[in-house]
């Protein structure tokens, strides 16, 4: 089992409160946990509230909050609580996001019929807002939300997670590429903004990583991913031990880094 304390050892977060989206499941739930144990309050958000439920129940003193990234209202409203009942909020790890597995399917039937993947021509209008309203949309919602609270305190870390993919782009997965490069750069952009008041922004951009996400994905498509050469799929605790980096004092000099965390399968 992997150590839930993280690199850095616990009490690294000690006194600081923090609001992790997309907490239910992945990346998201790994980064509280580590958060938890390296002694920050933890504020769990995600749209299953059911699962948030269930993680924050592993950790002493934190608290769910059912939320919907694309609603503004929603996150507007879960960070006004965590500050009410924290007092304050130190940490925000963004890790809300969604995937598009009917054009996963598409891909995955292209690779065993041996023929180049045809989505961009099927996708309908829903599909293509649906990636981008949580990817992007959840992303300014959350980074808007974060620096009203931050600025007038003149401190602060935000994570978002964002995706390798925004770089080494897969054929025929054009809506969530597009989601995960524009949230790059809108984090990028807010970072430049931010650090004048004292708030740094940063991203990490995972590669394969065993989340439900990644579980949900056809055969013929994971294997698409395996090379050898590189290191296998990355765990939701490897990544989560990078963005509780970035969140630390340890990355203060880090302002709007993209940080790819993809195991070797390119650099750029």
């Amino acid at each position: 089992m992997d150590d839930e304390s993280g690199s850095g050892g616990t009490g690294r977060f000690d006194g600081r409160v923090a609001l992790v989206t997309g907490a239910g499941s992945g990346i998201g739930a790994a980064v509280a946990r580590r958060l938890a144990a390296q002694g920050a309050e933890i504020f769990a958000g995600d749209i299953d509230g059911a699962a948030v439920e269930a993680v924050t129940k592993e950790l002493p003193g934190a608290h769910p909050l059912t939320v919907d990234v694309t609603d503004s209202t929603e996150v507007d409203r879960a960070f006004d609580q965590a500050v009410r009942m924290g007092g304050r909020l130190d940490v925000v790890v963004h890790a809300a996001g969604v995937d598009d597995p009917t054009a996963k399917e598409w891909i995955a039937e292209a690779l065993l019929a041996d023929r180049p993947p045809e989505v961009t021509g099927r996708l309908g209008d829903d599909s293509w807002r649906r990636v981008l309203r949580v990817n992007l949309d959840g992303t300014f919602h959350v980074l808007r939300a974060a620096l009203r609270v931050m600025v007038p305190a003149r401190s602060g870390a935000v994570v978002t997670i964002g995706s390798s993919s925004a770089f080494d782009t897969l054929a025929g997965y054009p809506h969530y590429a597009a989601s995960k490069a524009g949230a790059h750069a809108l984090s990028q952009a807010v970072a430049k903004e931010a650090i004048a008041f004292g708030v740094r922004v940063n991203t990490v951009a995972p590669g394969p990583t065993e989340t439900g996400m990644a579980a949900r994905t056809p055969v013929a498509l994971r294997q698409g991913f395996v090379d050898r050469r590189v290191r296998p799929y990355a765990t939701p605790e490897e990544i989560a031990d990078i963005a509780l980096f970035l969140a630390s004092e340890e990355a203060a000099n880090l302002v709007g880094a993209v940080l790819l965390a993809n195991g070797g399968r390119f650099t750029v």
